[in-house]
């Protein structure tokens, strides 16, 4: 359930509730921000006190914003490789140019340019995007180690609230064999970011053999219902849900090579 939520610490949570709690009022993000003290900030003035174990779900626009993370398309010269992958598709080579700076392979060409980026991500145009970034001719790439980020801003909040706080930083991917976008975690710090559930047993004392929960992956597309594309939501306080704390990446969760039937 999604909620608007002030002096929410004041309030008894029925046990197993999880809360979606919006930070609204954050302005637009530029190159040098200190994005979490804006956090806080914003959270502060919207009357909402941290609690410890709260997970803060921060969109990855925002961070690249803040890390400048950016392109200029009126600045960037096509190779002849992109100027090549750009007529296949009837694309912009200069964005071809700048999809390509960030990957490390290219997983498929057409009718979408599918790469690995160089963090290890597969996905459409290594997570490049034109959507909500001010200028026809910006785009904003991913943080160059999101992880790195997540704990950043964890440590920063965690001094300003003075409570134990976890970072989730969440893109939009898609998937294999589903229509449809959903959230997903490319940056963790302060949770585990997967649940391995194998050999322990399920309420009929059958044994769990293959089940390992993506935990990270779960709370960004949960706080991707709040977060929305334009409702100006891109920081979501998760809380209720019970961890215990861990430092693991969210590369963690990329399949080995060897384990990737599709590749």
């Amino acid at each position: 359930m999604a909620k608007n939520v002030s002096t929410s610490g004041l309030r008894r949570r029925s046990p197993g509730c999880i809360e979606l709690i919006p930070v609204p009022g954050l302005p637009e993000i530029r190159e040098g921000n200190d994005l979490a003290g804006l956090i806080f900030a914003a959270a502060r003035k919207a009357r909402i006190v941290f609690e410890d174990a709260d997970i803060v779900v921060v969109a990855q626009k925002v961070v690249s914003k803040a890390e400048g993370r950016i392109a200029r398309l009126s600045t960037v010269e096509p190779s002849g490789g992109a100027m090549q992958l750009a007529a296949k598709g009837g694309r912009d080579p200069r964005l071809v140019e700048v999809i390509l700076r960030e990957s490390g392979r290219i997983v498929r060409e057409h009718p979408v340019l599918i790469v690995e980026t160089h963090h290890g991500f597969v996905c459409a145009n290594a997570g490049v995007d034109h959507s909500n970034v001010p200028g026809d001719d910006v785009v904003t790439l991913l943080p160059k180690d999101p992880d790195r980020s997540a704990r950043v801003l964890a440590e920063a909040l965690r001094r300003l609230s003075q409570k134990r706080v976890a970072v989730v930083i969440s893109d939009t991917f898609g998937r294999p064999w589903r229509l449809g976008l959903t959230n997903v975690a490319v940056g963790a710090a302060g949770i585990p970011v997967l649940l391995d559930l194998r050999g322990s047993r399920d309420r009929n004392s059958k044994p769990l053999q293959a089940t390992i929960l993506a935990i990270a992956d779960d709370l960004a597309a949960a706080a991707g219902l709040v977060m929305g594309k334009r409702e100006g939501l891109p920081a979501v306080i998760i809380r209720g849900y019970k961890y215990r704390p861990a430092q693991e990446p969210a590369t963690k969760i990329i399949r080995p090579a060897g384990e990737d039937l599709f590749r």
